[in-house]
């Protein structure tokens, strides 16, 4: 267990799109130097997931996989743990990325999205590193972020990249129904997913700012035919590096100052006691 955090600008959350590869060595691009790898850090809500800490161009980043999550330990307590190594960094960009399944009907497999809203249909609402904050989530998905993000990807020959989507967050591990889905469709929701929350609302805790891109791997259940788990995992292994190149190629273009409002939009919390 190691006992202090190393400072990062950058943290990124590996989702399934890079959980088959060893993320970055496995990218092959210049500029990129591993420093520490099985990084754990005993937090208050338990021992965190193994973090790498690599640079990009001098620009240092503290990453994990999976979104920290790991067999007996809560999806909840997983995002706890990442982020309260992330506050303890310094960290004030956070990058995500996921699969996802589209409930949009003109969304295909392999489409890549970078969402700009989310509906939030988890048991995960409450999740808090217990900062005396009032969380604002208008503009969740950094303003600044998105743009380089969707650059970077449009970059990928013969990808179609949409830089806005409605993330609907679910608990999983199951598949939603149907009728679920439908549900979603109805509220506005484009891709359904279980990572977003509460990533984006601890990002916002910690005054980082939070963009992700999630990667089409299925169609949601009654939408335009049925998933195939061939296919599903055929697209999890081979589109590792293409995703992970995106990421990367981010990171050495995020803007060294921020000029966004994502700071603004965490206020002092009004129920204090008198």
């Amino acid at each position: 267990m190691k006992d202090s955090v190393p400072k990062a600008e950058i943290g990124l959350i590996g989702g399934s799109s890079t959980y088959s590869i060893d993320f970055p060595e496995a990218i092959g691009t210049g500029g990129v130097s591993v420093e520490a790898r099985g990084l754990v850090y005993d937090t208050p809500f338990g021992p965190s997931p193994p973090f790498k800490l690599f640079s990009v161009e001098g620009r240092q980043v503290l990453a994990c996989k999976m979104h920290g999550w790991r067999s007996g330990v809560s999806r909840a307590e997983a995002s706890r743990q990442v982020f309260w190594v992330f506050r303890e960094a310094g960290v004030r960009r956070v990058l995500a990325e996921g699969g996802v399944g589209a409930i949009n009907h003109l969304l295909r497999p392999r489409d890549l999205v970078i969402p700009n809203d989310y509906i939030d249909f988890s048991m995960r609402k409450d999740t808090s590193l217990g900062e005396p904050y009032l969380l604002i989530m208008r503009g969740a998905l950094c303003s600044e972020m998105r743009p380089v993000l969707y650059r970077e990807a449009d970059k990928v020959n013969g990808r179609r990249v949409f830089d806005r989507g409605v993330y609907v967050v679910t608990d999983g591990r199951h598949f939603e129904s149907p009728a679920e889905i439908n549900m979603f469709r109805l509220s506005g929701g484009d891709i359904v997913g279980q990572s977003l929350c509460p990533e984006v609302y601890l990002a916002r805790e910690i005054g980082a700012c939070y963009a992700r891109l999630d990667m089409v791997v299925n169609y949601a259940e009654g939408v335009v035919k049925d998933w195939e788990h061939e296919e599903l995992k055929e697209i999890f292994y081979n589109e590792s590096v293409v995703i992970g190149r995106i990421l990367l190629d981010t990171v050495r273009q995020l803007p060294s100052g921020a000029g966004c409002r994502c700071r603004e939009l965490r206020k002092p919390t009004l129920l204090q006691e008198i």
